[in-house]
């Protein structure tokens, strides 16, 4: 009863906002940013469809004076840009960025518990950075990224033991492709915006799972879009010793394809335990996704096969062999031993230039057969004033008796369930009410 009753909520709000977005009178509705809000990815975007023009065909015989002109509808006013602070001297470009995402955090569990809370990195974790680059001519450019993430709602550091804990990289373009060096996200993490409607985060079933973000050591080769295909591959040495350059390796392999309003694709992370360890299992992460666009939205279709999860604590679910920002696997975790099956389907509709909405749906199913599954959805909207995106969501994942596995943002819930009798085999709803600035 609860669920329903706040799916229903929740659609109401987002209709009504919807209802007011479209009864607003002026001729330009406010722009929003474009829909990737996610960690910028390898490549740009594709333009938005534009209609064909048309040519005005010469009148057959002359228009009465007394009849009125054919109305000339109105085309909304295009998205605007987000444009960061860019200081560009001669060749070179220095550019400063962040975000700041808070919401209200309302959580049901099953056995009772509840949970309100200002929470930080629904969509895209607070963060302060800076990139760059310098045109070295002939084809070649240097570029590099700094950034740190932040608690929102403390000013504290996301990660105290560094001081640039997302990304901390330098680079080379070359007319072959770009290579890169030093602490960088996984391309799994970087194709969010291609795998559900709220960029498979706060929402998303596959977030619930985990998702290998960034390691450090990480060497990187970018291949230039050819054909609509783009490749990428890493390999992170941070692991490696003395005469063993392959203990505790992370290499990743992607593809990308875009051709019109299609795209398909595949990322792959995997981690080798090291020489002697309890477990031994290499640790996978493999995603499989799709979209296209229907010219007022988007469907997404998304499958992952991973053993990349198993207890933590009292609770069945929670940790990740490979680690999701940058430990490497220790092969003493007895989840990398049982592999899951994630199946998510996820739409998305274009109200107005200014307003989203979307719905997702999706599973987690083990293959040991003992009991770790889960389901799960949510429905969302997000309403864009330039830099600022106001967002409402709901939720809910529904764990088997064998499972424990809860919901989670960009950024990890700073006060989650802590209680494996409010998580294990239970039940949890969300309703999520925030914005994300943009400078």
């Amino acid at each position: 009863m609860i669920p329903r009753t706040l799916c229903l909520a929740l659609g109401a709000v987002i209709f009504g906002f919807a209802g007011t977005a479209v009864a607003q009178t002026s001729p330009e509705p406010p722009a929003p940013t474009p829909p990737s809000q996610g960690p910028p990815t390898p490549d740009s975007s594709a333009p938005p469809n534009t209609p064909p023009s048309v040519e005005a065909a010469p009148p057959s015989s002359p228009v009465p004076p007394s009849s009125p002109a054919p109305p000339v509808p109105v085309q909304p006013a295009p998205p605007a840009p987000y444009r960061p602070l860019t200081h560009r001297i001669g060749d070179a470009s220095f550019t400063l960025y962040g975000d700041l995402d808070l919401y209200l955090n309302y959580m049901h569990s099953t056995s009772g518990r509840d949970i309100f809370a200002l929470q930080d990195g629904a969509i895209l974790r607070s963060r302060l950075g800076a990139r760059g680059d310098m045109d070295f001519g002939q084809g070649f450019r240097g570029t590099f990224a700094l950034e740190q993430g932040i608690n929102g709602t403390s000013g504290a550091p996301a990660d105290a033991t560094r001081l640039f804990d997302r990304q901390a990289w330098a680079g080379l373009v070359t007319p072959v492709g770009e290579f890169r060096v030093g602490r960088q996200n996984t391309e799994v993490f970087q194709r969010g915006g291609y795998i559900d409607y709220g960029e498979r985060t706060l929402g998303a079933v596959i977030n619930a799972f985990g998702v290998p973000s960034r390691y450090d050591s990480d060497v990187a080769y970018i291949a230039p879009r050819v054909a609509g295909l783009l490749v990428a591959a890493h390999y992170s040495l941070q692991g490696a010793t003395v005469d063993h350059p392959a203990e505790q390796r992370v290499y990743q392999l992607a593809a990308d394809y875009q051709q019109g309003p299609f795209r398909i694709g595949y990322a792959r992370v995997a981690g080798k335990p090291p020489a002697g360890s309890a477990v031994r299992t290499e640790v996978t992460y493999d995603n499989f996704y799709a979209n296209v666009n229907y010219g007022v939205g988007k469907l997404y279709l998304v499958y992952i096969r991973s053993n990349n999860n198993g207890p933590t604590g009292d609770l069945l679910n929670g940790a990740s062999p490979l680690g999701n920002t940058g430990a490497l696997i220790a092969g003493t975790d007895p989840g990398a031993e049982t592999t899951y099956n994630i199946y998510q389907a996820s739409a998305d509709w274009t109200v107005t230039p200014a307003l989203r909405v979307g719905a997702l749906y999706g599973w987690i199913r083990d293959d040991s057969g003992t009991g770790k599954n889960a389901t799960g959805g949510s429905i969302g909207g997000f309403y864009v004033f330039k830099n600022f995106k106001p967002f409402l969501i709901a939720e809910l994942l529904s764990n088997d008796r064998n499972a424990g596995f809860r919901p989670i943002g960009s950024a990890g819930l700073t006060k989650p369930f802590t209680a494996a009798a409010d998580v294990n085999g239970e039940t949890l709803v969300g309703v999520h009410l925030g914005f994300v600035f943009r400078f």
